[in-house]
């Protein structure tokens, strides 16, 4: 397993040891001693999720604030997505930068985004499967989000703009510098 930490501190992409032969193919997509070994981080993941999206599909940017934020570990199991994660942590050196990250079910990556960061991913593929493991149990309450679409962070999802699909909820989430300041 390779673990690679981004240019934001604590985001790490993960590419698992794949072994094939003529029956198919095994990896490990997570181990905590190795992943603790290299990252110094002892995740516990509690909650399972995984969704179902067609091509244009942005879905995001969200987070859980306070007490019931979140890591998370993503990975495509159907499809590809350009995955990003947006650094919301006000006293972190790359607060308001983001990473974008090719994950599919061909190359089998998976990134790590941590605990004080903003995500969603956008659906490159006719369809995705996307699956997260959380290491928090997720708080209505508590959800935030910002626009996708926000000029500050400027994100390239990937996506020609008029073949995007948001969710209506999505379209009236606030920008960045509106609910995020240093």
């Amino acid at each position: 397993m390779k673990i690679e930490e981004t240019h934001l501190k604590g985001c790490y992409i993960i590419e698992p040891k794949k072994f094939e032969d003529d029956r198919g193919y095994f990896f490990e997509s997570f181990n905590n001693k190795i992943f603790k070994d290299v990252t110094n981080l002892d995740v516990n993941f509690v909650q399972d999720n995984q969704s179902f999206s067609y091509k244009g599909v942005v879905r995001g940017l969200h987070a859980q604030k306070g007490e019931n934020a979140q890591a998370k570990l993503v990975r495509v199991l159907k499809g590809e997505v350009i995955d990003v994660a947006v650094d919301a942590r006000p006293n972190s050196s790359t607060f308001g930068q983001h990473v974008a990250v090719k994950l599919s079910a061909e190359n089998n990556l998976q990134l790590f985004v941590p605990r004080g960061f903003l995500h969603g991913f956008s659906v490159l593929s006719e369809e995705a499967v996307f699956f997260y493991k959380c290491d928090n149990y997720y708080n209505k309450e508590s959800e935030q989000g910002v626009r996708y679409d926000d000029p500050f962070l400027n994100i390239n999802w990937g996506v020609n703009k008029e073949n995007i699909k948001v969710s209506d909820k999505d379209l009236i989430l606030p920008n960045f510098n509106e609910i995020f300041r240093k």
